[in-house]
């Protein structure tokens, strides 16, 4: 009853959050254009929507289906109320369950990817604030095309990708080549391919492989 009642209040709030996230997200155009008094016409904006719509709706789609299983409704709620999941808040989870011990779906992993991912984004928004005030001056000069440190800010993201990456794959890595390699042709077949395309091909493939791996008792 009480893990009922608690994931029944965590759909509840998290709906409600992420309404009224969305409506923030509304008042702020909508707030511009009436103090203005300028309206922009709708078949204007259905024009500059359109071609966005078509990669990014289904795309948050897929993501909400992808995401979902592995960081648990609490988190999900989160993260996509916060933003930035696939780069910080999903890998946050993921690493907690795993240094925790626990799986995703279960009561202990529910608990331990909200309360990860809710300390990942107070301490990002504080990290922020502070980089902010005290970076703002000298950011240009370090991430600037001309600093010598630049190629490695280009580089975050795939370097914390590939950590968390390479101590799954050492564990698991007879069922990480199926996916590695699929996910290398579609690269080579189109290299700009985004990552809400490639996360869904990668995570049926290492379904579908690891499922006849376990079936032939390969694992």
């Amino acid at each position: 009853m009480l893990a009922k009642n608690y994931m029944d209040s965590v759909h509840l709030y998290g709906r409600i959050w992420t309404v009224a996230a969305l409506l923030v997200m509304l008042m702020i155009p909508i707030s511009i254009s009436a103090y203005l008094g300028v309206w922009p016409q709708a078949e204007v904006i259905l024009k500059g929507l359109a071609p966005i719509a078509l990669i990014f709706y289904p795309s948050a789609v897929v993501e909400v289906l992808t995401y979902s299983p592995m960081m648990g409704a609490g988190a999900t709620y989160l993260g996509f109320v916060t933003g930035n999941i696939t780069n910080l808040k999903m890998p946050c989870a993921l690493n907690a369950m795993e240094n925790a011990g626990v799986k995703s779906n279960t009561e202990e992993g529910e608990v331990i990817s909200t309360i990860s991912v809710a300390t990942s984004s107070i301490v990002t928004t504080g990290i922020i604030a502070l980089g902010v005030l005290l970076f703002s001056p000298v950011l240009p000069y370090i991430t600037g095309e001309g600093s010598p440190f630049a190629t490695a800010f280009q580089q975050v993201v795939p370097a914390l990708f590939g950590a968390l990456g390479a101590t799954y794959f050492a564990k698991h890595w007879k069922i990480s080549i199926l996916p590695i390699v699929v996910i290398l042709i579609c690269l080579g077949f189109k290299g700009d391919i985004g990552i809400g395309v490639l996360i869904p091909i990668g995570l049926i493939v290492s379904l579908v492989g690891a499922h006849i791996m376990y079936k032939k008792k390969l694992v």
